[in-house]
């Protein structure tokens, strides 16, 4: 494979999404900039470009390294022990629970240092449940795993908020994997069972945040809450336990706007007068069917974010964009508020 040297750069934190504008240009104000993890509009720049031969790490944020001090770290249930750099290496991530698996294969434990591709594990974890700011993959059907993964590599699967960098790395890692390593991961992340993970609670507020460079909310240590408006802040149950040791037990709560919840479940029942029922494709119980994936109880900032995807045409699906057609940013709110809570 062709190699360039890649860039890295730093993420900066406020975000509009209406822009597949170029950097330097204004960005109108975007209402849901939330759901990819930034505040608000602002003259942020995109994330870093990604040529057909650019190494996956490279056009992403991958933060700064967590200093090294050998200090061994340990997780409740886990007789495993690893110092921070091993919790946090891209390349061979800390595996805290390896008996709750099945063997992985090697592009899930180790990625490819050489071509700066990170083990699917470090993301996504060995357990697929991922993080607000990726996605769970336990349980997905895998012939929808492979039919993502083919949208990534053709462009199909874009975020509307073009500084979305993580999703510029997908892109990358499908066009490096093999067909092999691409059916490997998709058989194995298939095989893993999903499990309740986000608890959801309207409230008129949601807690004070920082963001991470990978577009995760994080509450502040100094505590404090903020008006939650017309947004939904999702927010680690423990925030060490997600951000420092990537403890694949912690899960995580949404915050979502006051009496979202029962009008969610009117339009995705019915359809509300504006589109179909979900269950119409995703089952009654919203648990999948088939190859169309399973979406109740998924991440509401994952969930969000793909709708808007399909809103603004960035990411490809015709059945998709007439379901979208009518929905407003209220609705959508809504609608994943009851989901994500499913």
């Amino acid at each position: 494979m062709r190699r360039y040297a890649g860039r890295l750069a730093v993420a900066l934190v406020s975000v509009g999404i209406a822009a597949i504008a170029v950097l330097g240009q204004d960005r109108a104000p975007d209402p849901v900039a939330w759901a990819y993890g930034f505040v608000n509009a602002g003259p942020d720049p995109s994330a870093p470009p990604c040529a057909a031969d650019t190494k996956p790490h490279d056009c992403s944020w991958p933060g700064r390294p967590w200093p090294e001090d050998g200090k061994p770290l340990r997780l409740p249930g886990s007789d495993q022990t690893y110092t921070i750099s091993q919790v946090q290496s891209f390349w061979a991530p800390a595996d805290w629970y390896p008996g709750e698996h099945p063997a992985a294969p090697d592009i899930v434990k180790f990625g490819h240092e050489k071509d700066h591709l990170r083990a699917c594990g470090h993301c996504h974890y060995f357990n697929g449940m991922g993080k607000p700011e990726n996605a769970h993959l336990a349980g997905l059907p895998v012939n929808y795993i492979l039919q993502q993964m083919d949208l990534f590599k053709s462009g199909g699967r874009k975020p509307a908020d073009p500084r979305k960098a993580n999703a510029n790395e997908m892109t990358q890692i499908a066009r490096f994997l093999t067909e092999e390593e691409t059916k490997q991961a998709a058989e194995y992340f298939s095989s893993l069972k999903w499990r309740p993970w986000e608890k959801v609670i309207e409230s008129e507020t949601a807690p004070k945040t920082r963001q991470s460079p990978a577009g995760m909310f994080l509450p502040l240590d100094s505590g404090g809450t903020e008006p939650l408006g017309e947004r939904i802040i999702e927010v680690p149950q423990d925030t060490d336990r997600t951000e420092r040791l990537r403890d694949p037990h912690s899960g995580f709560v949404a915050y979502v706007p006051m009496g979202s919840i029962a009008k969610g479940e009117e339009i995705v029942t019915s359809g509300g007068g504006k589109t179909i029922p979900c269950g119409t494709c995703h089952g009654d119980d919203l648990l999948g069917v088939g190859d169309v994936p399973p979406i109740a109880g998924r991440s509401a900032s994952y969930l969000m974010r793909q709708l808007n995807n399909f809103q603004q045409g960035t990411r490809q699906s015709p059945l998709m964009k007439g379901v979208m057609k009518k929905l407003s940013t209220e609705d959508l709110i809504s609608i994943v508020a009851y989901v994500a809570s499913r």
